[in-house]
């Protein structure tokens, strides 16, 4: 009788996939994620791919990764190091190693550790466990590569078809160790390749092989691991990743304010899932067009704007710099525009699949003239539906080109979404022109709070021209008149600072020894670090920024509120050194790294420390 295997019951566990990039570790991160959010767990992902279109196979610089971290509750970020790592490969186990903890179960395909792989690995000896020090208890050894072949022996399937279906064996071995139900798995496969049943049922087939090889296998050796739901609220969930969730926020807004949405971009790594995600969404009256470059997305956008629509562009850090004269144009003629930049490693090409904040400045200031916009940034892959949704309700309420700030890691990463009821989001009112006013009418007149009234083209009585020249304020003709271009400067910088953002939260202790600031994507991890922090018996808060301009009303209040203050970011020192010119007399700690890395929450709660301990 087979030994009844013990099942233990884990509060939270990261997993790492890896192997070459076309091994599919990321669509085998991608499903196990989805099973996880769908039986209630709490997930965030972190796919961390190469810039190589395809490096050679095998070799150190290919590798690809998918990182995902699963709670019982709510979890923050994708985790410092897994509890799991597949290493599809000698480079993957090589080069992914270190981010596994100390007793962490390895899952290696022992048919990829042959002398050639071992070679381009850079190995020096065939004992690659002994080099590189794990114990070989703790190393779930399989031929992966020979099982798959006999697993699809009888399905006719070609040898390069057949090795498509590697990543499926080691999920199918993963549900095994962590307990989940192969029922869902095959519901997804089923979905994703609904026109290819037959290359559906030959991953299904692969997936069970890799369970039943884990447990009768391993039964006796490894435990068995469930993370159970804890604080599930009830509703519709689903995994969704920060561009699509971005990319339904856009529709959402579009639907509510009862205006078609325009998507003017050019492909650019790693926004280009946005373009994707809404062309598949022409039922909604979503309108793509990709453009010829990055000047004619956001003129088109514009142009969009000006015809009634809901005007959007995405773009990268790069594509931000040709954008900058259609966005000047915008802020001049005050019409409604989104503006995506989901940004990356710099500068130049940089670090097109990495992510960074170093944009920041950028997005408030990198234009000609005095030219305020709002700036908002993303704090996690489930926030960007928010982030965009309330970002096209200030540029339609307000008449104002909006910049929204996310970044490689909230855009390619994932978190459990609870599906939104259109009725319970916040109204959209665009300030359109009052009927009253017709014949009286001209372009530059102002609601009370200061906003442009809205004219749509081609609406009887209401003609006018909008331009990139300077207008006078009463009659919306040309004007180089110097007091009337002061007076249109100061009403466009009061417009935006009329704009009703909410107050800056304060989470922790109210009496803390350390405030953490930070803005957009490091939310988790410095939330995180917090908690470690307050475990330890430490007093620590936290304020996030995700309104950067206007800021909020309690800014100052806040930030001169603690005796410490540290301002964490991923770039050189950005937003410390805007809070220091928006706020008399406040000069933060800083904690400032720029490695194309989500921050190490170890490394985070190691610097406040230091920090909190500074006589």
């Amino acid at each position: 009788m087979a030994e009844k295997l013990e099942v233990k019951e884990l509060d939270q566990v990261v997993v790492r996939f890896s192997g070459d990039s076309g091994d599919g570790m990321q669509l085998a991160g991608n499903i196990f994620s989805t099973v996880s959010a769908t039986v209630g767990n709490g997930i965030s992902t972190f796919p961390d791919y190469p810039a190589d279109i395809r490096a050679p196979q095998g070799s150190l610089t290919g590798v690809s990764g998918f990182q995902v971290h699963i709670g019982a509750g709510k979890v923050y970020t994708p985790g410092d190091k897994c509890d799991v790592l597949v290493a599809m490969n000698a480079a993957a186990l090589k080069t992914q190693y270190r981010y596994a903890k100390p007793g962490a179960t390895i899952i290696i395909d022992t048919d990829s550790f042959g002398p050639k792989d071992l070679e381009k690995a850079q190995f020096k000896t065939e004992d690659y466990l002994g080099e590189m020090g794990i114990d070989p208890d703790r190393v779930i050894q399989c031929p992966l590569t020979t099982m798959v072949k006999d697993c699809l022996a009888d399905t006719g399937m070609d040898m390069k078809a057949m090795m498509k279906c590697r990543n499926m064996f080691a999920l199918g071995l993963v549900c095994w160790l962590f307990d989940r139900d192969l029922d869902l798995v095959a519901n997804f496969l089923k979905d994703k390749f609904a026109k290819k049943p037959a290359i559906a049922e030959a991953n299904i087939k692969v997936i069970q092989a890799g369970y039943d090889y884990g447990h009768n296998t391993h039964s006796s050796t490894v435990n068995v691991y469930r993370v159970e739901s804890k604080h599930k609220e009830p509703g519709r969930y689903m995994d969704i990743t920060g561009n699509k969730a971005t990319a339904y926020g856009f529709i959402a807004a579009a639907e509510k304010a009862g205006l078609r949405l325009y998507l003017g971009s050019y492909p650019i790594t790693p926004a280009t899932d946005v373009l994707h995600e809404l062309s598949k969404h022409k039922s909604c009256g979503v309108i793509t067009v990709q453009c010829e470059d990055e000047i004619a997305g956001c003129s088109s956008a514009l142009g969009a704007s000006f015809a009634g629509a809901l005007g959007v562009t995405s773009t990268s850090g790069p594509g931000i710099c040709l954008k900058s004269e259609a966005m000047n144009l915008a802020v001049i003629m005050e019409l409604p525009l989104v503006v995506l930049d989901v940004q990356r490693g710099g500068p130049a090409t940089g670090l097109p699949t990495k992510s960074e904040q170093t944009d920041l400045l950028q997005a408030l200031f990198g234009r000609n003239g005095e030219s305020p916009m709002p700036v908002m940034a993303a704090t996690s892959p489930t926030d960007c539906f928010d982030a965009a949704y309330q970002a096209c309700k200030i540029a339609l309420e307000h008449m104002t080109p909006v910049v929204l700030l996310t970044d490689a890691f909230v855009a390619n990463g994932s978190g459990a979404f609870k599906l939104p009821e259109m009725d319970k989001l916040d109204p959209i009112n665009p300030p359109y022109v009052p009927e009253e006013l017709k014949g009286k009418w001209t372009p530059y007149m102002r609601a009370e709070n200061g906003t442009r009234y809205w004219a749509v083209p081609g609406r009887e009585g209401f003609t006018h021209i909008l331009g990139g020249l300077e207008k006078d304020s009463n009659t919306g003709a040309i004007s180089t008149n110097p007091e009337n271009h002061d007076l249109m400067t100061r009403l466009r910088q009061q417009k935006i600072a009329n704009i009703q953002v909410p107050d800056l939260e304060v989470d922790g202790d109210a009496d803390a020894d350390l405030l953490i600031v930070g803005f957009g994507s490091t939310y988790g991890h410095l939330h995180s670090a917090m908690d470690e922090l307050r475990q330890k018996g430490y007093k620590v808060a936290q304020a996030h920024f995700k309104y950067l301009n206007p800021l909020p009303k309690n800014t100052a209040d806040i930030l001169n509120k603690y005796n410490k203050v540290v301002v964490a970011e991923q770039n050189m020192g950005q937003l410390a050194a805007y809070l220091r010119m928006k706020v008399d007399g406040f000069v933060p700690y800083q904690f400032n790294q720029v490695k194309g890395q989500p921050f190490v929450v170890e490394e985070l709660v190691n610097a406040f420390t230091e920090i909190i301990n500074k006589k």
